[in-house]
């Protein structure tokens, strides 16, 4: 009986409106109170619709530098509230506010940060290290023991291993590592960390301005350079030609290179192979889905540092503990987030749950191992059944006969993963979101009167879910 009430009180609680200063709780606990009163505390909440939200922020620096660190995050801590609502807009408090505001937000946030490279104009802030995640907090087992080692190593003595390449799949602490290195080696040294992304990001506008002889001179005067997610830099030939060279010129001067990436080296898609070459001349190293007494070790941290914040009112069974572990075994992040919603729940209803209702709670996490649906998967499938190849559909070109593959790729990604609109993007050929939004809305109204499309979609459906391993080429 109590089971079936706690049931319909879950449910009940997706359709009630959702409340905001939960959520903002939600975001000071889960990312710290440091990031919450720089940046979160500034979003304001106006109106929810159907399946988004509509927030303000003050200025638009504010609103890119949520959006491109925090949204997916955010997004998460909403989802735990209410599922239905699967992406979150933002508008500009005050439109008149000009560049001069902007340019005052980046200086001030630059200030007092020594060692650290920068542009000053620029509304985008290369130290993205995070004083959080130091090598003191990052739990090790057999899965990430020789990643830690050499991240050790690399902090003691530079240039011992260089370049050092780590790769891992998401949520793994690649960019834990990263930070911690940062943390220690810029205590004497020059250190820029910058995800590849917003070098790219930067490169582009760098060019644009006609400032290419600034961007090569703050790129190539650092002693430490830290690249998160590289394989994002894939198919951009002008970029890589650029990051080649800088590489080189940092290596010519003894200046250390970290790396992360989610595959190795030689896996990297549409990446140059001097460059593929170069990374794989350093220390590879790997980081491992994690074992079964590291996800134990995680947990215990996990509860620990809530119980400081909670003042030791958190506790979980050790029933529970060990059910989460054998059953979420593929990211760390997900057993971080399990933990957290637990906590909600015991939080919001004023009861530990017992294991039924933690299944209930952890339903959308459960048996992630067994989910295998990737979005290279179905990118792949998508032009198997259309007869295109994958360079075709992910190309800029506007063919029709491309046009429609690439949209039902992209529908399908939206549905069957849990990835953002951005993630989804940078995947489609680094495409906006908003070509995202309107690729799922294209397909969705097609359905309504064209059975053949329905036919199709069910298909491939049913290709990316029961029969991939048969479909893998």
């Amino acid at each position: 009986m109590n089971n079936s009430n706690t049931n319909k009180d879950l449910e009940n609680l997706k359709i009630e409106s959702l409340n905001w200063s939960a959520i903002q709780s939600q975001m000071k606990n889960k990312l710290g109170l440091e990031i919450y009163e720089s940046w979160l505390k500034k979003i304001k909440f106006v109106e929810e619709f159907n399946n988004y939200i509509l927030l303000t922020v003050p200025t638009r620096f504010i609103r890119d530098w949520i959006t491109s660190r925090y949204l997916d995050q955010i997004l998460q801590i909403v989802r735990s509230y209410k599922k239905d609502i699967i992406r979150i807009e933002f508008k500009i408090a005050d439109q008149k506010l000009d560049k001069q505001v902007e340019k005052k937000e980046n200086i001030k946030n630059f200030d007092n940060k020594e060692n650290v490279s920068f542009i000053k104009d620029s509304y985008l802030q290369y130290n993205r290290i995070d004083s959080n995640k130091r090598f003191n907090n990052f739990l090790t087992g057999s899965s990430n023991k020789l990643a830690y080692e050499a991240s050790i190593k690399v902090s003691e003595n530079i240039s011992h291993y260089n370049p050092l390449f780590i790769y891992g799949g998401v949520g793994m602490g690649k960019t834990h590592l990263l930070n911690a290195i940062g943390l220690e080696l810029k205590k004497n040294n020059k250190v820029m960390f910058i995800s590849a992304e917003r070098f790219m990001y930067q490169f582009v506008k760098s060019i644009k301005s006609n400032d290419m002889v600034r961007f090569k001179e703050y790129f190539r005067n650092t002693d430490i350079l830290l690249i998160d997610d590289i394989q994002f830099m894939n198919g951009k030939e002008a970029m890589q030609e650029e990051f080649f060279h800088t590489f080189n010129a940092l290596l010519d001067k003894g200046s250390q290179i970290i790396v992360s990436a989610d595959r190795a080296p030689n896996k990297l898609s549409r990446i140059q192979e001097r460059i593929k070459s170069r990374f794989s001349g350093g220390l590879v190293v790997d980081i491992q889905k994690p074992d079964y007494e590291l996800r134990k070790k995680i947990i215990q941290q996990k509860i620990v540092e809530l119980n400081k914040i909670y003042f030791d009112q958190i506790k979980i069974s050790e029933e529970i503990k060990d059910y989460i572990c054998t059953e979420i075994t593929v990211s760390i992040r997900e057993l971080v987030g399990a933990i957290n919603r637990i906590v909600s729940f015991s939080r919001i209803y004023n009861k530990n749950p017992n294991l039924s209702e933690t299944k209930v709670v952890l339903k959308d996490l459960l048996n992630l191992s067994e989910n295998k649906v990737t979005i290279d998967l179905i990118q792949t499938l998508v032009c198997k059944f259309f007869k295109i190849s994958k360079n075709e559909m992910l190309s800029s070109r506007r063919s029709r006969y491309l046009v429609r593959p690439r949209q039902t790729a992209i529908y399908l990604t939206k549905i069957l993963t849990s990835k953002s609109l951005p993630e989804i993007g940078r995947e489609f050929s680094n495409r906006d979101h908003t070509t995202i939004i309107h690729s799922v809305k294209t397909i969705e109204k097609l359905k309504e009167n064209n059975p053949e499309m329905v036919e199709n979609i069910n298909k491939l459906k049913n290709r990316i879910l029961y029969n991939h391993k048969d479909n893998e080429i």
